[in-house]
């Protein structure tokens, strides 16, 4: 599995630790991973992902994770965001606008 967020494609990255006599050494920076479980009002159904803290706070400032997935650049998500997003488009379409 990699180290990578299904929602916003933030990866791991590299860079130096830098100590005092200015020696550097290879590093990695980590994203922070969470394993979470998002409800689609859409379809109806639970979705887990694992995402980034920080994706998770857009999720929930968007309005839940239809509303992300609707904003969202296709190019960024995991195959199994970009299929969820989707079923939503799909499954609006079909709704009736009232």
């Amino acid at each position: 599995m990699s180290r990578t967020c299904e929602l916003t494609a933030k990866a791991v990255m590299t860079g130096n630790n830098v100590s005092h006599a200015n020696n550097k050494t290879k590093r990695r920076f980590l994203p922070n991973l969470v394993n979470v479980t998002l409800i689609s009002e859409v379809l109806n159904q639970n979705v887990r992902l694992r995402v980034s803290a920080n994706a998770l706070r857009s999720v929930e400032h968007r309005g839940g994770l239809d509303a992300f997935l609707a904003k969202a650049d296709a190019k960024e998500l995991s195959q199994r965001a970009r299929l969820l997003k989707k079923q939503i488009t799909k499954k609006l379409a079909e709704q009736p606008a009232a």
